[in-house]
């Protein structure tokens, strides 16, 4: 467990991270990506640890991958590559650092470490975890292949590593109906999503059945918040994530990963949307789209916030919170990933 306070008493022995206006305007050029959403007077605490960031990361040979739920900061700051789950994915199989900082969840480092294993994979706070992937265990795929014999198991890639060793291919939000539609079994067990593998039933001729699990930000929101909202705004465009329960989704008019998300956004252009997912999303791609007015309902992912700039700073200062999978089910679990990133260049998706 990271020890917040010897974490920061070892910063502040070795940088200057007092909040700088003068640093603040030496990032100017950072701090116009994110200005319609951060304060002048939050960013002149951000900088100092921006600059340290930066420059600390090309000494250590390091890359930072981060997900589209982190914060402004993470998301323009210091991030080399933002993206969904697929994305940072196959992002990780072409990074040439030696040292890999994952900005997201545990899952997402451990699916780095996976596809990395001579890389050093840091993870600035193991307590980073996801209710998805708290939800299901190697067991619990068993007890699945069980009831359905001979149905194949297409696994979230939000689950632990034991969880894809024990699965036939991983999935993610924006490739799992055509993953599913690809198996040769009518029948298809997916885990850990309840509702992803109910949406992903909606769209597919097969026979989907599944594990009960949810994600805790996404199961919150309800079909009638949103009509709601489309009474009092009724030109407002609601985009939702498929882990929202399906009759969410079928109050939505588009539904998609957060790249999907985000490039639906971009093309539609809509004068105001609202995005039913992790409420750091719109606040990522604002400032990129200033003709558009994000309605910002907002469900915070507690594991994500654990991700913060002071706490990145110390992983690469300390080299702490390495990422280590068991080589045997590290084996197992690459195969159920890296089918799934062939399948999808494959199915162009």
């Amino acid at each position: 467990m990271l020890d917040l306070n010897h974490a920061k008493a070892t910063l502040d022995a070795h940088y200057d991270l007092a909040p700088s206006l003068e640093k603040a305007e030496a990032t100017k050029d950072i701090y116009d990506k994110m200005d319609r959403v951060v304060s002048p007077a939050d960013w002149a605490i951000f900088a100092p640890y921006v600059i340290e960031i930066n420059r600390l990361k090309k000494e250590r040979n390091a890359f930072i991958l981060a997900h589209n739920y982190m914060t402004p900061e993470i998301y323009h700051g210091i991030a080399d590559f933002v993206g969904d789950s697929l994305q940072l994915a196959i992002k990780a199989t072409e990074v040439e650092e030696d040292v890999i900082v994952q900005c997201g969840v545990h899952f997402m480092a451990e699916t780095s470490k996976i596809l990395n294993p001579s890389k050093t994979v840091l993870m600035p706070d193991m307590a980073a975890g996801c209710s998805l992937a708290e939800s299901i265990t190697a067991e619990g795929v068993a007890e699945m292949r069980a009831k359905y014999p001979g149905a194949p198991v297409v696994s979230y890639v939000n689950t632990t590593a034991e969880v894809k060793a024990a699965s036939d291919i991983c999935c993610t939000s924006s490739n799992a109906v055509q993953i599913v539609d690809a198996m040769e079994s009518d029948t298809v067990i997916m885990t850990p999503d309840q509702f992803l593998a109910q949406n992903v039933a909606n769209q597919s001729k097969k026979k989907v059945v599944f594990w009960e699990g949810s994600c805790i930000v996404h199961e919150l929101y309800t079909p009638e918040d949103l009509r709601a909202y489309r009474e009092l705004q009724p030109d407002t465009k609601i985009i939702a994530h498929p882990e929202c329960t399906p009759a969410v989704v079928a109050e939505a008019d588009f539904t998609g990963s957060t790249s999907g998300i985000i490039n639906w956004v971009e093309t539609n252009r809509p004068e105001e949307v609202m995005l039913v997912t992790e409420c750091s999303m719109a606040a990522n791609i604002s400032d990129s789209l200033p003709d558009v007015n994000f309605a910002k309902p907002c469900n915070m992912c507690p594991y994500m916030k654990k991700i913060t700039l002071e706490k990145i700073l110390y992983a690469l200062h300390s080299m702490e919170g390495a990422v280590e999978v068991e080589p045997a089910m590290a084996e197992k679990a690459k195969l159920a990933v890296t089918r799934m990133i062939d399948l999808s260049k494959q199915l162009n998706v």
